[in-house]
Parts: structure tokens; C-alpha cells; sequence
């Protein structure tokens, strides 16, 4: 049978429908890595904060065939008109290229990095415009080349041309590169190209959103004709899934105008001596009268009642934040009338931003009195983190519709007004003492390496950290090992690298809050590094007044407990956050675990409390790497009972990367590495590094909707 047939046939049975649809097209997954056609790219790029997990099985076999194979690819939207991703393609999963090779079977087991970027500032009814580059960077470039492509849509059509430059022995993306696609139905897309070495034709289907539980897209596709002279199969397939990475996005919320950032005017007068002004007064206050004796006794009678309103109104809101499952709640008032909270929060553990957001939308709900302020004052085991001051009708009026509302937002300790009386007798809900209990996976791989595609070793970690007093407390870590792979199995190649049964970490912490901004941790106990340690890790750190900037130092010594020998390591480093972008720049260097000495860069792309990052450092190697983070628990964990805390970890990270720079990418282990625990600065105080007033005033809308959530 022809070749032409199923394309005649695709083509009439399509126009058989009734229904056209008149939108663009929806961008898709080439085989290739890129948002695409078949093998070829468009100027579309992946939404930002959407990632693809594709997998299809036309394998290019370093430019000289396509054959049966394995190519997996993960592609995201790290930024406005920015689109990477990472792609694997083998031959087989499992087969011993060592042995192969002595046999005469040669196999082909890559990693590959790929990167486009949509050129801004053309008008939207023009043309879009990107450039891009596959295999970037790496050891051992079979796959490279650099393209630039034009898209223009049209009705359901879009079409696409470009020019490009390859390695392909068969000519595939060197050269003039053009396509068409047509999409008449929502779900269903056809797509015709040429890839400067022949004419290639596919089909795309789309499973809806909605039959998906509203998680994200699959779509399957065929690529059922070619007249390439290169293939062993007439036919491939691909499927892909595609999501969202968080649903707390920045970009997700309906924008708000930030109040000024003036924390650092906060700062300038604190050093001075000088306080903050008071909150201003509500433009319809009553106008000051000269009263008689009588109106006088009804105006005091009327503050009394005033009182007692309050009163009332703040024991209700102490109660409703215990309920909320807040620590260490303190609610008082004084005469002026301003309302002070200081609270913990055990339960939003994805972002303490969530926290504010609920606490500060209570003291809304509760005072009814429009001319009140608030003071609130966010802590982690007594340690002031951030306080916020405002008017609480303003703030009402902000949950009401939306508007920007006036927060003064300091780091550390607040200042307290005078007068102030405390409900009850001191704070409420004490975190000491109550055991917190982090379920989480340990994952060690490796990727496209000749032993096989995907190997690893897997481990079920349960953290267990117990408050002791102020700023202090127990960590203990333990794993049992749920799965590994052949290699990882004890004594196969990669045992070194397995996850291991039994106890990683017990350590004891002690925290302080210095003065200027500075924040000190030291921990000390037993690590478990494949040697088992006796350790001790101290950490300094410096926020700026606005929370932008943060300098920190590390130091680790550990002796081992089994030789006489000790080791450490010395590594400073430096973040800047973007908060109007949220994206976070780290750089650092120094002395690491492995003795190897260099820099480490990574730049970090929040989308929500997930984040994708693109890292690379030098040592004694050079490596780039792409790695992501995603909370494995709810947005909201279970509040802390006087027996304890079961919740999923909040940030769990895995990454891959390659050798740049050689023509051998041989593995590394643990290079530009530093020990860990669960508990440091960064992760248990500093929110991961966002906690400060620039965050909080950039993202005012989350606010607002963490309160409608879970009011």
C-alpha cells in the first residue's frame, strides 16, 4: 500500500467533520525535544510554569538512521519566551553497552540538553521568532545543532519556517527547514513538515483536561508517513503529558499593585533610634468637638462599650487562630486601639506566606473597629522572623475587592506599642516538645549511562524533629530502603551510591537571632556520609532589610568514628531574589565535601513553592545540570496535637546533569557537594530564602486567596 494513503485518508476523514474550530493551534512536543512539529521546531514555546513529560520511539541514531528506540524528554517554561529541556534517547533500556561493544553491537545511550528562546518585542500580529540549540554544552555532541524559526498563525493553521545547522550525516535540520499545522478540532491537529532531509507527516490527538480530573493534558501522537530514506519503520508514536507545575503560581493570581517597599526606610530609622509612624487615621473619622460634660460621659460610656467589643472580639480571634492550628499564639491590645499577634506556624509548611495570609485575614474578620491597626509578628521557636503593620480596615477592604492595602512590613522583631494588654495568660499552643514527623522519598539515579537508561536506588526518610526551648531542638533521620535496581544492588557497580537502611542523621541544633540582620545555626551530632561522622555544621547568614539579598557562610568539621582521621569544609555564598520575577541567583564557592575546591551558580525559577533550576559548577570537574523541586505534601499539613506531627516533605529536590567541556562524560558523585539535614536556616526559618517584605508585597494576591481558602 502507498505511503500517500493514510495521508488521503487522515485528510478526508477530517474534513468529514462539521465542527471546525478557529483557533490556533496549541503548541506541541516534536520528537526531537523542542515544542514543534515532527522533527522540527516552531517559534511556540512552552507556557511559563508548564512542564512535558514526553516519551516517543523514533530514535535518530547519531545522525545517520532513525530506528526503534527509547527517547524520553522533560521540556518546561521556565520564563517569559524561555523553554528548556532534557531528553535521553537509547537504543534499549538495559543492555550492558560494555558488552555490547565486545560483541560488535554498537548502541547509542545519550543525555542531551536543549534550550529556545522566543525573541521578545515583535508585535503579536506579526510573527513570532525564536532561536534554540539541542544538545548544548555536553561531552560527546552527537545531537548538536543551532536553528532559528519563524511561526505565523492563521485560522487553525500555523506555519512555520526556519534555517538551521547540524551534525546529522543525513542532512536532518541542516539547512532550510519548513511546516504546517492545522488543528480543526480541538482535540485533533495534523502536521506536515520538511526537515531539510525529507517530508515528514503526523497526526495528534488530545485527551480534554476535564476527563483528566482537571491535572493536565496527554496527548498521543503518530507520526505515520515519511519519505526519509533513512528509517528502518514506516511508523512512530509519542505520547506526552503536560501540567501546570504548581497552582500558586505568581503568575496565576490577578494582579495587585505593591504597596511600597519600605523596609529599608524601616531599617534606616530603626538604627536611628526612631520608631515607624503610627497607621494613619481612616479618612471618615469623626472631626474633633468641643463637648459638653454630658456628651463627654456618653463618649466615654461609648469607648467602655468600645472595649468590651474589643475584648470579645480579640479572645474569639486568639481562639479561631489555635484553631487554625497556629503555635505560640499572643493576642493584646492597647487603648489607641492596635491589635498585636505573634503566632508559629506548624501547618502551612509549603510557605509561610500562606500563614500571614490566614492570620492577617482573621484579624479582618474579627475587629470590627475601623479605626484599629494590627501588629503581627511571625516567629519560629521564639526566633522574630517578619512583622506586619497596617490598618485593619484597610486590610478588610483589601479581602473585600481586592484593593493594595497599606502593610509595613519589617524583618525580625517588630515594634511593640506600648500599653499593651495580653488575653490570657501568655502564649498558646506551645511547639516544645511535640514531636514533627517528615515522611519523605530518598532517591539516588543515574541517567543514559552504559550500564542502562535509568538506575536507582530508593529509600522511604523519616525525619524527626523535636523543639526543645528557644531557637533549639533534636533532628534525627532514618531510611529503609523500598527498591534499587540491579546496579545498585550490594556489590554491582553502583553500591556506593545506594541509599542505605537505618540511621543518617542525630544531631542537636541551637539557632540565634543576632543583631543587624544576622541569623547563626550550629549543629552537631553524627552524619552518616557512606563513613559514619561525628560532625559539627555552623551556619551564618545575613538577610538585607527587604529580604532581596542574603550572604551566608558555612563551616563543617567531622571526624570519623571509625579512623583517625577527620575532614571539613568551608563554602560562602551569595542570593539575590527577583521578586517581581521569582527567580532567585545563587552563587557560591569555597573548599566542598570531596575536597574539591571551585564555584557553584544556580538560578532558581519559582513557579508557587515548586521551582525548576539550572545549575552548574567548577571544581575539578565542570557539570551543568537541570533540577526541580515540588512540595510532597497538602498546602495546608494536619496541626500539631500533643502527640505530634505526621506531614509529606515540603520540598523535595532531584536534578541530572552532565560534564560539560570534555569529550567524556564519565559520572560524578557529590562534586561541589556540602551535608545536610532537614533542618538549617534557609529551609526552617528563611521560607527557602523568600521570607522577607519584598516577597510578601509581591505576592499580596496569594495573601488575599490563602484567607478565602481557609477562612
Amino acid at each position: 500500500m502507498s505511503k500517500l494513503t493514510p495521508i488521503l485518508a487522515s485528510g478526508l476523514l477530517t474534513c468529514s467533520f462539521i465542527v471546525i474550530a478557529q483557533v490556533p493551534p496549541k503548541h506541541y512536543q516534536s520528537f526531537t525535544g523542542f515544542s514543534g512539529l515532527v522533527n522540527t521546531p516552531s517559534a511556540e514555546v512552552l507556557e511559563v510554569g508548564e512542564i512535558d513529560l514526553g516519551y516517543n520511539n523514533q530514535l535518530d541514531y547519531r545522525g545517520t538512521t532513525f530506528a526503534d528506540g527509547y527517547n524520553y524528554i522533560f521540556s518546561a517554561g521556565l520564563w517569559q519566551g524561555l523553554e528548556v529541556s532534557g531528553q535521553i534517547a537509547a537504543n534499549t533500556m538495559h543492555d550492558n553497552m560494555f558488552r555490547t561493544r565486545a560483541l560488535g553491537d554498537s548502541q547509542v545511550r545519550d543525555l542531551s540538553f536543549n534550550a529556545k528562546y522566543q525573541i521578545p518585542f515583535i508585535p503579536e500580529d506579526w510573527f513570532d521568532l525564536a532561536i534554540g540549540g539541542k544538545d548544548i554544552g555536553g561531552a560527546a555532541n552527537h545531537y548538536e545543532s543551532y536553528f532559528a524559526v519563524a511561526s505565523k498563525d492563521w485560522l487553525d493553521f500555523r506555519f512555520s519556517t526556519g534555517i538551521s545547522t547540524s551534525k546529522s550525516e543525513i542532512g536532518m535540520m541542516d539547512g532550510v527547514f519548513a511546516g504546517v499545522e492545522w488543528q480543526p478540532l480541538e482535540w485533533f491537529a495534523l502536521q506536515l513538515e520538511h526537515d531539510a532531509e525529507a517530508v515528514n507527516a503526523a497526526a495528534r490527538v488530545t485527551v480534554p483536561k476535564a476527563w483528566l480530573f482537571d491535572l493536565g493534558t496527554l496527548t498521543l501522537t503518530s507520526r505515520f508517513y515519511s519519505n526519509t530514506d533513512h528509517s528502518d519503520e514506516d511508523t512512530y508514536y509519542g505520547i506526552n503529558f503536560s501540567m501546570p507545575l504548581s497552582e500558586q503560581s505568581q503568575r496565576d493570581y490577578q494582579a495587585i499593585k505593591p504597596a511600597p517597599d519600605n523596609a529599608d526606610v524601616v531599617a534606616h530609622l530603626s538604627e536611628q533610634g526612631a520608631q515607624p509612624g503610627k497607621p494613619r487615621e481612616v479618612a471618615n473619622s469623626e472631626p474633633v468637638k468641643v463637648a459638653s460634660k454630658a456628651q463627654s460621659n456618653e463618649s466615654s460610656s461609648a469607648q467602655e462599650v468600645n472595649i468590651s467589643e474589643l475584648n470579645t472580639e480579640i479572645r474569639a480571634l486568639k481562639q479561631a487562630l489555635v484553631a487554625d492550628g497556629f503555635e505560640n499564639v499572643q493576642v493584646g491590645m492597647n487603648r489607641e486601639p492596635v491589635i498585636v499577634v505573634k503566632f508559629e506556624n506548624p501547618v502551612f509548611n509549603r510557605n509561610d506566606l500562606d500563614a500571614i495570609g490566614v492570620v492577617l485575614g482573621r484579624v479582618a474578620q474579627y475587629i470590627s473597629d475601623d479605626s484599629a491597626s494590627y501588629t503581627v509578628q511571625l516567629s519560629k521557636h521564639d526566633i522574630p522572623l517578619l512583622s506586619l503593620s497596617g490598618q485593619v480596615s484597610s486590610y478588610r477592604q483589601f479581602i473585600a475587592e481586592g484593593t493594595s492595602p497599606g502593610v509595613v512590613i519589617r524583618q525580625g522583631m517588630m515594634d511593640v506599642p506600648g500599653g499593651v494588654a495580653w488575653i490570657g495568660d501568655g502564649a498558646v499552643n506551645s511547639p516544645y516538645f511535640k514531636p514533627r514527623l517528615t515522611l519523605g522519598p530518598a532517591l539516588s539515579s543515574t541517567y543514559a549511562t552504559e550500564l542502562g537508561v535509568y538506575d536507582f536506588s530508593l529509600a522511604l526518610r523519616a525525619d524527626l524533629e523535636i523543639p526543645l526551648w528557644r531557637g533549639a531542638g533534636v533532628n534525627i533521620t532514618a531510611q529503609t530502603v523500598v527498591a534499587d535496581t540491579e546496579n545498585f544492588e550490594a556489590g554491582d557497580i553502583f553500591e556506593a551510591r545506594r541509599e542505605r537502611n537505618g540511621l543518617e542523621r542525630a544531631v542537636f541544633y541551637q539557632t540565634l537571632d543576632l543583631p543587624f540582620g544576622l541569623y547563626n545555626q550550629t549543629q552537631v551530632g553524627f552524619f552518616r556520609e557512606y563513613y559514619d561522622y561525628t560532625g559539627i555544621i555552623n551556619e551564618t547568614a545575613w538577610m538585607s532589610p527587604s529580604g532581596r539579598h542574603k550572604l551566608y557562610n558555612t563551616y563543617g568539621f567531622f571526624d570519623y568514628q571509625d579512623y583517625n582521621e577527620d575532614r571539613d569544609y568551608h563554602v560562602m555564598g551569595y542570593q539575590y531574589h527577583w521578586v517581581e520575577q521569582d527567580i532567585s541567583f545563587h552563587l557560591s564557592g569555597g573548599e566542598f565535601w570531596q575536597r574539591d575546591k571551585g564555584m557553584k551558580v544556580e538560578t532558581k525559577f519559582w513557579f508557587g513553592d515548586s521551582y525548576v533550576s539550572v545549575y552548574a559548577y567548577d571544581t575539578d570537574v565542570r557539570v551543568a545540570g537541570l533540577s526541580f523541586s515540588i512540595p510532597l505534601t497538602p498546602r495546608k499539613d494536619m496541626a500539631v496535637s500533643e502527640y505530634g506531627q505526621v506531614k509529606g516533605n515540603q520540598a523535595w529536590r532531584h536534578g541530572v546533569g552532565t560534564r560539560i567541556g570534555e569529550d567524556t562524560n564519565a559520572l560524578v558523585y557529590k562534586k561541589a557537594y556540602t551535608p545536610e539535614t532537614s533542618v538549617s536556616l534557609d529551609r526552617t526559618y528563611f521560607n527557602q530564602g523568600r521570607l522577607s517584605g519584598s516577597y510578601v508585597y509581591a505576592n499580596l494576591a496569594r495573601l488575599r486567596e490563602a484567607y478565602l481558602t481557609y477562612k
